[in-house]
């Protein structure tokens, strides 16, 4: 079944004209054109969309359910258009729950001073590519090792590591922690798009793990003290929260921050946002 636009913006304008002539005029085509639209979209439906009288037409019960379908396909149509002719105009950072952390309103400041011809719109996406790979966002913001075959990405700077705690733990009273202490609690961690893995441990000295679905189910496990977690320092700056404490990990691996792209298709402000965004990591007073 093959289904064109022009048949259903066909439909859309006889219903809203109420009559074949009407929506000729509309459409800058012939009546009979309309017509012959019409009954093609019938032919390949299969079903009767309208009823024809000498006086009126008006839809059939089949046809006010198609209509609606109709109407949000050209809606979604032109949305792709203007999707497309934004273009260069228009930069989509996405991001899967901190952004760029302590650097985020620096950075839409800065990129509104530097680059007024280009819109720039921070879009939240809870995926391990923060919307990407979903076609949400031109580049993305993200704490872990993309798809290499898919993706191109570069490290524009680096996160120190924290231990989240209840506000009301034993530990919230120590200035910092070690990993090795962790291996004594129950670690939760963000499964979708959390930065902790097991592996920051030896195997004979790993926490118990549980896991949770995103930044807020994570937040909340955290706090009623049964668990403890380890994440970078964007989240200490983003999700400041009651019943929540955070402290530093003095000997842990820092974490990378990285901007990635679609490997055959760059925006052409990407490398502006990566110079940008690796100068505020590099030089945040300025």
């Amino acid at each position: 079944m093959n289904i064109e636009l022009r048949q259903l913006r066909c439909l859309v304008a006889i219903a809203e004209a109420g009559s074949f002539t009407d929506a000729a005029i509309d459409l800058g085509i012939s009546q009979a054109a309309a017509s012959r639209t019409l009954a093609s979209l019938e032919s390949a439906l299969g079903v009767r969309l309208l009823r024809r009288t000498t006086r009126e037409v008006t839809l059939t019960a089949t046809g006010s359910r198609v209509l609606a379908h109709a109407r949000r396909a050209l809606a979604a149509a032109e949305d792709v258009v203007r999707e497309a002719a934004a273009g260069p105009a228009r930069l989509r950072i996405g991001y899967a729950w901190s952004a760029m952390g302590r650097h985020t309103t620096p950075f839409q400041r800065r990129w509104a001073a530097e680059h007024p011809d280009i819109e720039l719109q921070l879009i939240r996406t809870n995926s391990a590519t923060a919307g990407l790979a979903e076609g949400a966002c031109d580049i993305a913001v993200i704490r872990t090792e993309p798809d290499q075959h898919r993706f191109r990405d570069t490290i524009v700077g680096l996160e120190r590591r924290y231990c989240a705690m209840a506000a009301d733990d034993p530990w919230a009273a120590r200035r910092s922690l070690r990993l090795a202490e962790i291996g004594e609690r129950v670690l939760v961690i963000d499964r979708r798009t959390g930065t902790t893995t097991p592996d920051l441990w030896p195997p004979a000295a790993r926490p118990a793990i549980e896991y949770t679905g995103d930044i807020d189910d994570w937040l909340t496990a955290i706090a009623t003290g049964r668990y403890v977690g380890v994440t970078p320092e964007s989240t200490v700056t983003q999700y400041p929260r009651p019943g929540i404490a955070f402290r530093p990990l003095r000997d842990a691996p820092p974490v990378p921050v990285r901007l990635v792209w679609w490997r055959d298709e760059a925006h052409p402000a990407t490398a502006a946002a990566v110079g940008l965004l690796t100068s505020l990591f590099r030089y945040p007073s300025r």
